[in-house]
Parts: structure tokens; C-alpha cells; sequence
């Protein structure tokens, strides 16, 4: 239901198309520049045609969101194992809350300040089912499609955070054997 409410929000006169042209040699740096430029400009949506280029940017994507994930899931694992696991075997919060920054760390480093950060790849077709693009010179583009990521990113920072500060207590804890 929240995914439809977004698609609805999207300005679908404000699409770029990545044409996939070779007028010269440097064609793929071409493809890049475009793809950089549509990126900067904040294209609600953003359609590429050059397999080299989309596939690059797909794996960025899915990488960004791999990071997301494990500060997530790593995160609220190691807050909620105390709580589900017994004794000494609770020690797995150690690890988990290690992992946990480290993923929101590369993430913040790596990741934060790119603007493909801001872009998701619609997997579905639903919104290009609803363009108007006339002229693809082929049937299967790659997508990407504008998203909000503020709630993504408090998330995984609050979860994170809290993670590393229980992890930073218990060690500090077992340390001064407490």
C-alpha cells in the first residue's frame, strides 16, 4: 500500500533516459557522465539502456542496501539475543554488534554521500509500465526510481548506534568482571 502512495508521488515528467548510442570509442564514459549528470539533477526516474552501465549501477544499489541490511538485522540481533539466549551463549551480542557498525560505518563512508543512495532499482515494472518513453532502443532498461531514504537512514543509524553502545557496556562490563 505504502509502495503504491510513493509510485504516485513521482513526477513521471522528470525521467531520464541513458540512450544507448556508440558515436565514438569513449561511449561507455559517455554512458557514465549521463548517468552522473541524471543523478545530480535528481530525476525521479531514470532509465538505462547500456547494459554495461546498468549493471554497475544495479550492484552499487544492491550493495548499498546489503550494508543497510546488515547494520539492520545484525544490529537488532545483537540487542534482542540477551534477551532470547541463555547464560554465556549470549555472548554472540559481541560480534553481532561489531558487525553491525561496521556495516553503518562503510555505509556512512562509503555509500552515504553518493547520490545513487537515493535511487532503488524497480524490480517489478511497475513504473515503467507507466511511462510514456517512446524510442528505447531496447525492451528492458534498467529503472531507477527516486525514493525518500530518511527513515532508512535514522533506522539504521539508531539501530547501529544502540548495538554499538550495548556492545560498548557489556565489554566494559565483562572487562571490570562486573
Amino acid at each position: 500500500m505504502a509502495k503504491e502512495r510513493i509510485d504516485e508521488d513521482l513526477d513521471l515528467d522528470n525521467v531520464g533516459v541513458i540512450r544507448e548510442i556508440y558515436d565514438d570509442s569513449n561511449a561507455n564514459e559517455h554512458f557514465a557522465q549521463e548517468l552522473e549528470r541524471m543523478l545530480e539533477e535528481k530525476r525521479d526516474v531514470i532509465l538505462i539502456e547500456p547494459t554495461k552501465i546498468g549493471d554497475e549501477a544495479a550492484k552499487w544499489i544492491r550493495f548499498g542496501n546489503f550494508l543497510h541490511k546488515g547494520a539492520v538485522v545484525s544490529g537488532a540481533c545483537c540487542l534482542l539475543c540477551p534477551l532470547l539466549l541463555p547464560g554465556r551463549v549470549a555472548m554472540v551480542h559481541y560480534p553481532l554488534g561489531f558487525m553491525s557498525g561496521a556495516c553503518a560505518m562503510l555505509y556512512g563512508i562509503s555509500w552515504q554521500s553518493d547520490p545513487c543512495c537515493k535511487y532503488q532499482v524497480d524490480l517489478d515494472g511497475r513504473v515503467m509500465s507507466r511511462l510514456r518513453v517512446e524510442r528505447l532502443t531496447t525492451a528492458s532498461p534498467l529503472v531507477l526510481v527516486r525514493r525518500d531514504d530518511r527513515v532508512r537512514k535514522y533506522l539504521h543509524n539508531t539501530v547501529s548506534g544502540l548495538a554499538i553502545l550495548y556492545t560498548a557496556v557489556k565489554a566494559y562490563e565483562w572487562w571490570n568482571g562486573s
